[in-house]
């Protein structure tokens, strides 16, 4: 295996991991069991409460 060859191996795998990490990201952020996670955590900072700035 040449250089050449190695690096265009490394860069297709690279790029197909990240695509793949990125739709995993996606699939676990609009999953319907997670709506009231996300929910609480986009309220949590506008909510009355433990300041402590």
């Amino acid at each position: 295996m040449s250089y050449e060859q190695a690096s265009h191996l490394a860069q297709t795998s690279g790029l197909v991991l990240l695509a793949v990490c990125f739709g995993l990201a996606v699939i676990y952020a609009l999953w319907p069991g997670n709506k009231l996670k996300f929910d609480h955590a986009a309220r949590s900072p506008l909510e009355n409460g433990d300041d402590n700035g």
